[in-house]
C-alpha cells in the first residue's frame, strides 16, 4: 500500500464511510511513504504481460465511465518509471473516454491478472497524442503485427499506484492459458488413445485367428 494512492483516493466522504464501518483508525495511523510513486521492476514486468486493462474517466456532467482497452500482450508500454503509453485501437467509435479525457485528464487504470488473482491500480493523467506528431515515437510503441486500426496514442503520467488483495477475484483463463496449463493432459489423452487403438488392433487380430 502506498501513501500517495491513499492521499488521492481517501476524501472527506470516504473518511466518513470508514468511520461508519469502524475502519478509519486503520488508515488514519497508516505510516507509509509520501514520495512520488515510481514503477519498479515488479510493476514493469506485470504491465508488460497484460493484453487488456480497464480505464476510468469522468465526463463534464460528473458521470464516471469505465472502458475496456485491449491489444497484444505488452501493448501498454512502460516508457520510464513514471510514464506509460499505449496505442489506442479503433473500437465502437463512441469516443467517450477520448472526449472525457480531453476535458479532464485524470484517469484510473485497473490491470488484472485473473489466473494469479492479482490487481494493479494506477492513478494517472492522460495526454492524447496524434499518430503523426512523432513518427519515431509512434513506431516505437506500435505493435506492427497486431493488424488493428490505430487512431491515437495516450501517454499517461503516473500519480500513484497500488496493489490490491486477491479477495473475490475468481481465476479466469484465456484459451492460450488454458491450453498451456492443460497440455500435459491433452498429451496424456492422446497417448492413451494410441495405446487403446493398438490394443483394439491386437484383439481384432486374435479374433480373426
Amino acid at each position: 500500500m502506498t501513501y500517495g494512492f491513499m492521499d488521492i483516493a481517501i476524501t472527506p466522504s470516504v473518511r466518513r464511510a470508514q468511520a461508519e464501518m469502524g475502519t478509519d483508525r486503520l488508515w488514519s495511523d497508516f505510516k507509509g511513504h509520501r514520495e512520488f510513486d515510481r514503477f519498479s521492476l515488479r510493476e514493469t514486468a506485470f504491465i508488460a504481460q497484460r493484453d487488456s486493462f480497464y480505464m476510468a474517466s469522468v465526463s463534464e456532467t460528473g458521470w464516471p465511465y469505465v472502458q475496456h482497452r485491449g491489444g497484444p500482450p505488452g501493448f501498454l508500454k512502460v516508457l520510464d518509471d513514471r510514464t506509460i503509453a499505449f496505442v489506442d485501437y479503433r473500437g465502437n467509435r463512441q469516443y467517450i473516454s477520448t472526449g472525457n479525457l480531453a476535458e479532464n485528464d485524470r484517469t484510473c487504470l485497473f490491470l488484472m491478472d485473473y489466473p494469479a488473482r492479482t490487481r494493479l491500480k494506477i492513478y494517472a493523467r492522460a495526454e492524447k497524442l496524434a499518430l503523426d506528431a512523432d513518427p519515431v515515437f509512434t513506431a516505437k510503441i506500435t505493435d506492427a503485427g497486431y493488424g488493428a486500426k490505430t487512431e491515437r496514442i495516450f501517454k499517461l503520467k503516473l500519480e500513484a499506484f497500488d496493489w490490491n488483495c486477491p479477495q473475490h477475484i475468481e481465476p479466469r483463463y484465456t484459451e492460450a492459458e488454458f491450453l498451456s496449463a492443460s497440455q500435459h493432459l491433452i498429451d496424456k489423452i492422446a497417448q492413451l488413445e494410441r495405446e487403446n487403438a493398438s490394443l483394439r488392433e491386437r484383439v481384432d487380430t486374435r479374433g480373426r485367428d
